[in-house]
């Protein structure tokens, strides 16, 4: 196993860093309670790519027309903006019971998006959610239920597989897509033990790039639950994405605390990376 230690800081100061994309030579990712969508270049300028006013931005992705997709995570909405600014694009709040989170955008257009299931910050009960199928026109199904807080969401270059990270139920859950989208074949892709896996992102040779805050690391699986190579962070980390020229920069979305409050006083939130040996496929 390969054991990273020390990372590099392309962007510190957020709030609270989610759902990096690496789009257009540039890593876009959503400063969740900045209220902000953020893209940097490799050698971290910041450009305001647009502002929530009364929502926090969770998953980013891009329609087959070139038109970004933004989670808007208490409204339950999914939004996109192109020259005209902000617009409703779905209306998830027919299915998701708490906030939304994270999403992976297909080669078509449709998108699978998340959610809490319940009030976490707030203490309340555990409560298991669904992942909602957005189709290219804006309408909405239940994609898959029962799952334990779904989170990161990838699809394999074959566009055949969606792989999501369950973060309380400490696994990655795989699904063979159909070609209407839909879901089926629900199996384990890897059990988790000790990790909360929360974003991820594939690699070229198959394995997934799993962010675990409670573990303060990056870690890199296969299919099985074998972990092959583990970087370790200081404070949390939520959310990776392979990127950079040649695709193997792991950039990795860090924080003290994922608490709203804490992180918008903290502002302690950071885009750390580091080079690993295998380049990035499939979606986001």
């Amino acid at each position: 196993m390969t054991n990273i230690t020390k990372t590099e800081t392309l962007v510190d100061g957020l709030c609270f860093g989610e759902g990096p994309r690496w789009h257009n030579d540039r890593l876009y990712f959503s400063d969740m309670h900045g209220n902000t969508v953020y893209a940097a270049d490799t050698s971290g300028n910041l450009e305001t790519i647009v502002q929530l006013e009364d929502d926090e931005p969770s998953g980013l992705g891009w329609l087959p027309d070139g038109r970004m997709l933004i989670v808007a995570m208490r409204n339950r909405k999914l939004l996109v903006l192109d020259g005209g600014g902000l617009t409703e694009f779905a209306d998830l709040s027919g299915i998701a019971t708490y906030h939304c989170n994270d999403m992976v955008t297909d080669l078509e257009g449709r998108s699978y998006v998340g959610n809490f299931g319940y009030d976490l910050h707030n203490d309340a009960e555990f409560q298991k959610a669904a992942l909602i199928l957005v189709h290219p026109d804006g309408t909405t199904e239940l994609a898959a239920d029962d799952l334990a807080f779904p989170n990161g969401t990838v699809i394999t270059p074959d566009g055949k597989s969606l792989i999501v990270g369950e973060s309380f139920g400490a696994r990655l859950t795989a699904f063979d897509i159909n070609p209407d989208g839909s879901l089926a074949n629900r199996r384990e892709w890897a059990k988790m033990d000790g990790a909360v896996p929360d974003g991820i992102c594939l690699d070229e040779a198959g394995g997934i790039w799993v962010a675990s805050p409670v573990s303060h690391e990056a870690l890199r699986v296969i299919e099985g639950g074998e972990v092959t190579d583990r970087v370790k962070i200081e404070n949390q980390a939520y959310a990776c994405m392979l990127g950079g020229a040649d695709g193997k920069t792991l950039f990795i979305m860090t924080s003290k605390s994922s608490h709203p409050d804490e992180c918008k006083t903290e502002k302690s939130a950071a885009v750390e990376f580091v080079t690993v040996k295998h380049a990035g496929a499939g979606l986001p």
